[in-house]
């Protein structure tokens, strides 16, 4: 039924599963993909939707490297929206909206037409470990597979417990069984577990609701994409709408906070901070007497439509009656409830920057078992995961992004450094080099990253060349071409921007403020260059932030530059803390913990005081 034995299996179908499947049989290894049910790999088990503030960054990212969650969202958009495009470009975040059931379906296609994967459908209930190594798994049926690798992407599956008011019963999704036997076996061998909750809202018939009470909410003009390779742009759009809940529907929502698993003890977890269910809301905000709800539409054929903004766990007839008072939804017709669903994740600190566990060899953990939420944050860790697992392997060195090269740097740098006791969800505040790592660049960023390691092809990086070498010459044109006043003048007097006298550099005029691209298009040889040259969107968006921000992007460089050295300052693994009597007790406590690999990341964990860093520093030079 199998191979002898796999490279890498990968258990999970999610995600974080799909990516970490996809990478390592990419780079070459035979991969095994063991999921509960195959026709749900790639299942959006929330909202319908790729990106987001951030989260938009990380698929770009993904993309860049060679990942596959850029063009399975491209190919499935049914909307797109660059978000923050009022800020500055460090703020620019791309999110679609997508068609549910073509996105998974693409996922399915895109792993099938993988090389070097296999597919198993059946539950994993163990690990095989041989001293501190793992080298394979065992599933419910009790078959043993060997694997030199294994990554664990179990997202809400282990022991999942799912709640809708005061009824409970085990479920990794609504209509999917728990995962059981893989949280028992890895506690007994030494690791600290945890339990979590996140949630979901109805899904109603689109049908019963009434668009014209609510506000439109259409994709950009001209749409981008995720993916930079040469996926299609939209041309056609689907609304979504918005509307708000009342005082009224507030109050019919309280009459169930009795039988409300959140306010009754029932559920002990802690669930995710930025992504309250309603009740939460309006609890935490009783002062608010009305919140937003997204009317998003689940694909381009289909009637059923998510309510986003009215995640809940309260019974199935208080969550109907208050959405019945929502402006809109006076007939509405339910598909499903919302639901909490509580389950099993292990702290990441006990992993390492590949996401490699610290006590058994060869295991990977990717996704929610880690603490985070978010369908962006999950896939990226795959990738991660995967790419790891492959190279560790075939004795190759490990692939690890730092906080100023990658959002998703910043994201494993957190789980492992800081740990999370809540769902940890990725914003643009974490990331200190944010100007550095916008979701325009990420092909410049990554692209070469994930060539040299084998996963991105050549064509993906001689796209990024061509990008890289075009915005560096129109950036020289701007450079060493001078505007003339009779040119320049009537654009500047219609901004109101104070007129030249004399002839002066094209990038000194551009760099001000309310000088856009599209000002200087307006100037012939300006036009003229970007014909001649064959100059896309791409490159115009490169080369105006890149005139525009240079001064900022150039300081936040010099700013990681100057804190990257205390990454070349290597902590031996066996360094003995005990020894440096000078350290607080709870820095000695933390570092013996954590075993951070670098000075600097010593001087990320919560509890390491700038004294300590020094006293790390002064032994470390003797």
């Amino acid at each position: 039924m199998f191979q002898e034995r796999y490279d890498v299996i990968v258990v999970g179908g999610g995600h974080a599963g799909a990516e970490a499947a996809a990478a390592s049989a990419n780079m070459g290894s035979n991969t095994l993909l063991v999921t509960m049910s195959l026709q749900t790999i790639g299942q959006m088990s929330c909202n319908p939707a790729m990106g987001g503030i951030a989260k938009g960054q990380i698929v770009r990212e993904i993309d860049a490297i060679g990942g596959y969650s850029g063009i399975i969202t491209d190919k499935s958009a049914i909307q797109f929206k660059m978000l923050n495009k009022s800020k500055g470009p460090a703020m620019w975040s791309p999110r679609a909206q997508n068609d549910r059931m073509r996105f998974a379906e693409e996922w399915r296609l895109a792993l099938e037409a993988t090389p070097n994967l296999d597919f198993y459908q059946e539950m994993v209930k163990g690990l095989l470990v041989e001293g501190n190594r793992v080298v394979g798994v065992r599933t419910s049926l009790g078959i043993d597979i060997k694997g030199k690798a294994v990554v664990l992407t179990n997202g809400t599956f282990l022991n999942g417990l799912i709640h809708i008011g005061d009824k409970q019963f085990g479920g990794g999704r609504a209509g999917e069984r728990a995962a059981t036997g893989i949280t028992e076996q890895l506690t007994d061998f030494g690791f600290d577990s945890g339990r979590m909750k996140t949630g979901t809202p109805p899904r109603v018939d689109g049908r019963s609701l009434d668009y014209s009470k609510m506000i439109v909410q259409p994709g950009d003009s001209n749409p981008e994409k995720f993916s930079y390779l040469d996926t299609v742009l939209l041309k056609e759009q689907r609304d979504c709408h918005m509307t708000y809940t009342s005082p009224q529907v507030h109050d019919l929502l309280r009459d169930g906070f009795d039988r409300s698993p959140m306010f009754n003890g029932r559920i002990k977890s802690i669930g995710p901070r930025y992504c309250p269910s309603i009740e939460d809301k309006i609890n935490r905000f009783a002062d608010k007497d009305k919140h937003q709800i997204f009317v998003e539409p689940e694909g381009w054929h289909t009637i059923e439509v998510y309510v986003n903004g009215f995640s809940t766990s309260l019974p199935e007839d208080i969550q109907y009656k208050a959405l019945k008072s929502v402006k809109g939804f006076e007939e509405v017709k339910f598909f499903r409830p919302g639901y909490a669903i509580e389950y099993d994740y292990f702290p990441p600190t006990q992993l390492r920057h590949t996401l490699e566990t610290k006590l058994c060899e060869g295991l990977y953990f990717a996704g929610q078992i880690n603490g985070t939420t978010g369908y962006e944050e999950a896939a990226s860790q795959g990738l991660m995961a995967g790419i790891n697992a492959h190279l560790k392997i075939h004795e190759k060195d490990p692939f690890i992004l730092k906080r100023d090269e990658a959002y998703i740097g910043v994201l494993i740098d957190d789980l492992i450094t800081k740990g999370t006791e809540e769902p940890y969800r990725m914003f643009t505040s974490r990331a200190e080099y944010r100007t550095l790592l916008r979701q325009d660049n990420a092909d410049l960023r990554l692209t070469p990253k994930g060539y040299k390691i084998g996963l991105a092809k050549e064509n993906r990086l001689r796209r990024m060349e061509e990008k890289l070498n075009k915005s560096d010459a129109f950036i020289s044109f701007f450079r060493d071409t001078s505007v003339r006043p009779e040119e320049i003048n009537p654009i500047l007097d219609s901004l109101d921007s104070s007129l030249v006298k004399q002839s002066d550099k094209m990038f000194k005029v551009f760099s001000r403020p309310r000088v856009t691209m599209d000002h200087m298009l307006q100037l012939d040889s300006v036009s003229d260059f970007v014909v001649e040259n064959n100059l896309d969107r791409e490159v115009l968006e490169q080369t105006e932030i890149q005139v525009k921000y240079s001064g900022y992007i150039k300081k936040e460089k010099n700013n990681a530059d100057k804190l990257n050295r205390l990454e070349n300052v290597k902590i031996p693994d066996s360094f003995d803390y005990s020894k440096l009597k000078s350290l607080s007790f709870e820095a000695r406590e933390k570092l013996e913990f954590i075993r951070p690999v670098t000075i600097s990341q010593a001087s990320r964990i919560s509890g390491v005081s700038p004294s300590d860093i020094s006293v790390l520093l002064v032994f470390l030079g003797r």
